[in-house]
């Protein structure tokens, strides 16, 4: 009889520990892309700890931000929808509509104890009704600090920050924390790779074919690298105090990244390297045969529903707005590889105004849908700038050494190839054999062998996006360009920068404005 209790007892207890609500660590480093770290086979980027992170867990090859852009890309991350259905936030630089709540707010109003670090939903501006400070990510931990490896690198010691937000978590409540570094944004200090990482320009084992093959990228591209080093080393750091203090086993760890590197052609806009996003999860007690890669198509829209889900909430509990993604507990529990569920085989992307630059504050709307091997583009506005107009600098890319190199020798060469992609004008039709092509160079959108494929796609794109009332399909995208910048310094950018106000942009080089308009 005894041993028939002890059994019972074991049993019971087992299944209230798989019960408990896991606690959440996310982890998001600032435009880091696909398919730059060690589990995905990358040799020039060292990432030990994300490696570790997908080799106990889960890695995914098919994760997309719906909005290349940090503050659209994370909005869509906290509710679970996509951008053409948050309205303002919807933009870059937005005031966050009240009516949206976040995960992080829901959870902590159900027993959580939420905390962040560093960045958490930005840049913007998110009141409450009464006009207060949202705590969109949780409470902030921002104490810690260390020397910076680099000028471009945060102080922000953000493993000590975690270790100070799990001392002040409650015994016995479970938690979620954000982990949101800058890195690896720009400004970067230039060659920091090389002299301070080791690296050698020959680690590269290609360059993308929308930049030049030359020492300067190839560095610049180092530096990025380096700084993704540095938000692997304080993951690995928080894995450690995780096991250090016996949570790990019942922590869901999910690590990506907001959206693409800040290079030309990438961040702000939506191709393969500005949408397409690394991802591994880890959870020992959540997550059936470690080690497997999945090829699902997983958006961050899915994210949000997944933590209310093993939280242990019912989303109507939550009074958030429904969502649209749908939770990845199923890849969990299944224990296949490849494709675990044969219902995520694409994703939809779109974006509306990004950054300031362009006439009339306008902004370049996108749709566009990624299948196994394709994506679609539609392009709303194809008179306008991608990038943002020439004559105010370009403004929704970074400035940094590829730019500076693309745009001077564009100067000396009006016909360089590499600004014509990065920069120049776009058809109002995009299509992409990824397969053979990711770097999404050959638009075979006018090819009549494509021309059912095209039609396809855009046939679905379209329908789901009417089924998600998306104002662009019902001719009513003007509302997302109504929206007021939540800076007023930055409104009205282009008219009076033009007017000779003098007007900074902090984030670009002085040398990427154009001295006059290109056609």
């Amino acid at each position: 009889m005894k041993q028939i209790f002890c059994a019972l007892l074991l049993a019971c207890t087992t299944v209230l520990a798989a019960e408990k609500p896991a606690n959440i660590l996310f982890a998001l480093a600032d435009d880091w892309s696909y398919p730059h770290a060690g589990a995905y086979g990358c040799k020039w980027v060292k990432t030990p700890a994300f490696d570790r992170v997908a080799r106990e867990g889960v890695l995914f090859t098919n994760t997309y931000t719906p909005n290349a852009k940090c503050a659209p890309s994370r909005a869509c991350i906290l509710t679970g929808r996509n951008p053409w259905q948050l309205k303002a936030a919807c933009n870059h630089i937005c005031y966050f509509p009240t009516e949206f709540k976040t995960y992080a707010e829901a959870l902590a109003e159900h027993g959580y104890f939420v905390g962040m670090t560093c960045k958490g939903w930005a840049p913007g501006v998110a009141n409450d009704a009464n006009g207060k400070p949202r705590a969109m990510t949780g409470r902030p931990f921002n104490k810690r600090t260390a020397p910076s490896p680099t000028k471009g690198i945060s102080n922000n010691d953000y493993a000590a920050n975690f270790a100070d937000f799990l001392d002040a978590a409650p015994a016995g409540k479970p938690w979620c924390f954000w982990y949101g570094s800058v890195e690896p944004h720009r400004a970067y200090e230039y060659g920091s790779g090389a002299a301070k990482g080791g690296k050698k320009t020959s680690d590269l084992d290609r360059v993308p074919g929308y930049w030049p093959d030359n020492e300067t990228v190839r560095n610049d591209m180092l530096d990025y690298a380096f700084e993704i080093e540095h938000f692997d080393r304080h993951l690995g750091r928080m894995l450690a105090e995780l096991e250090k203090r016996g949570q790990l086993d019942n922590t869901l760890v999910l690590v990506t990244a907001d959206n693409g590197m800040p290079f030309p052609r990438a961040k702000g806009n939506e191709y393969e390297v500005s949408n397409h996003m690394p991802l591994a999860a880890m959870w020992k007690r959540g997550i059936r045969a470690p080690g497997r890669t999945v090829t699902d198509f997983v958006s961050f829209i899915d994210f949000a529903p997944m933590f209310i889900e093993v939280a242990g909430v019912k989303w109507p509990q939550t009074g958030m707005a429904p969502a649209t993604g749908r939770s990845l507990t199923d890849v969990f529990r299944s224990e296949k590889s490849g494709r675990a569920n044969p219902a995520r085989d694409h994703v939809l992307l779109g974006q509306e105004r990004h950054d300031i630059g362009r006439p009339h504050d306008w902004g370049y709307p996108i749709r566009s849908i990624v299948t196994d091997g394709w994506i679609y583009l539609r392009n709303f506005e194809p008179s306008r700038w991608p990038a943002c107009n020439p004559e105010t600098g370009y403004l929704n890319t970074d400035g940094g050494a590829t730019k500076t190199a693309i745009l001077d020798a564009h100067r000396k060469d009006a016909g360089d190839h590499h600004w014509a992609l990065c920069f120049g004008k776009r058809a109002a039709e995009e299509l992409y054999d990824l397969k053979n092509d990711p770097d999404c160079l050959k638009n075979l959108a006018t090819s009549a062998e494509h021309q059912a494929r095209k039609d396809q796609l855009q046939r679905q794109l379209f329908d789901e996006l009417k089924a998600q009332d998306d104002p662009r399909m019902f001719g009513k995208g003007s509302v997302f360009e109504a929206e007021p910048y939540a800076h007023p310094g930055q409104r009205g950018f282009y008219e009076r920068y033009m007017k000779g106000e003098k007007i900074k942009a902090g984030w670009v080089s002085e040398s990427d404005f154009e001295k006059t308009p290109l056609d």
